[in-house]
């Protein structure tokens, strides 16, 4: 799509007069948390997903929450990443207001390729940030091995939206095909197409059922791929398989993972990124695709054993991990938590 001339200046005297905007009404504004993120309407990444469960969960205690602003009570905000306007936090930011930094990554990892969005991450952090919240054991490490370092971070997983993704009743094994089921909106290939195809061509289909949601750089022969659907079809379908499978690589908290094991699904797993965090006992790694069929013949033979060890971050606990960064309490006016 070609962009007309001018569209740049246009574009930058337009979020002038929304921080000017946004400056003037805000002694009139009453928030306690501002989120600075920019969302996608869905389908979207598990991240956007998170983010608003995460928001409607310091609502339903009586936070006051906005997004992208900063009112004349604000007392934190909240920076997502990279995906933030920083001239406009520059601009509305308060003295007094805790900034809190939500950090992905590294990306250079789990793309493939650096260029340069890490480091732009990490100087942001320097930036802005009184506190640093990353989302595994794993992120934290590889920035350190990177030179990027973030000293004193919380480690806080994600966590599904409970109103949508929650454990529901499973046909019994016996007499059909075993369902599995992996999720993606990337096609990146470090997403695991690899290993998806090499599944496509040995798996025994006289056995097995695939269903693929989201993007598959690749046309299988006999793996069913739906395209990205909405949250509320993604659990319909992780709630009528058996197995769930990723294969992604480097991925720091897979929100797709998150998801399948909030709906109770025992987990196959690349030995990669923050996978073995979340998934723990309620599943099994691989290292190579060809590891897969025996992987699944060892947790099919104890099924219901393995499957009552799933367990998922819960997003109540993952609000109670960011409110104690933030240095809030449970609920407005509440003591404070003990602050770890």
């Amino acid at each position: 799509m070609r962009s007309f001339p001018g569209r740049g200046i246009a574009l930058r005297a337009w979020r002038t007069v929304g921080v000017a905007w946004a400056k003037a009404v805000a002694p009139l504004r009453r928030a306690d948390i501002a989120l600075f993120h920019e969302f996608l309407p869905p389908p979207n990444g598990g991240g956007h997903q998170f983010l608003r469960a995460l928001m409607r969960e310091f609502a339903s205690r009586g936070w006051r929450a906005e997004n992208n602003t900063v009112s004349g009570t604000t007392r934190v905000c909240l920076i997502n990443s990279f995906n933030f306007e920083a001239d406009r936090l520059r601009a509305l930011r308060r003295r007094g207001c805790r900034v809190v930094h939500r950090v992905d990554g590294p990306l250079a990892a789990y793309r493939g390729f650096d260029d340069g969005t890490d480091r732009r991450i990490w100087e942001l952090n320097r930036e802005f940030a009184d506190a640093t919240i990353l989302q595994s054991r794993y992120s934290l490490a590889q920035h350190e091995s990177m030179g990027l370092p973030y000293p004193n971070a919380a480690v806080i997983m994600n966590a599904a939206d409970p109103l949508i993704f929650s454990p529901a009743p499973r046909e019994p094994l016996e007499g059909r095909r075993v369902r599995l089921v992996s999720t993606s909106w990337s096609d990146n290939r470090n997403k695991g197409a690899d290993i998806y195809a090499w599944l496509d061509e040995h798996l025994d289909w006289t056995r097995f059922e695939y269903t693929f949601i989201g993007r598959l750089p690749l046309s299988p022969r006999h793996i069913r791929v739906e395209p990205p659907a909405d949250s509320t079809r993604v659990a319909e379908l992780l709630n009528q398989a058996d197995v769930f499978i990723t294969a992604s690589r480097n991925d720091p908290c897979s929100n797709s993972l998150i998801e399948a094991l909030t709906c109770g699904l025992p987990a196959l797993y690349l030995n990669s990124g923050g996978h073995p965090e979340l998934v723990g006992q309620g599943g099994f790694a691989f290292e190579h695709a060809e590891d897969i069929p025996s992987l699944l013949d060892r947790l099919l033979a104890d099924y219901a054993a393995i499957a009552s060890r799933v367990t998922a971050p819960r997003i109540a606990d993952v609000a109670d991990a960011y409110l104690r960064v933030m240095g809030l309490p449970a609920k407005p006016g509440a003591e404070d938590s003990p602050r770890g």
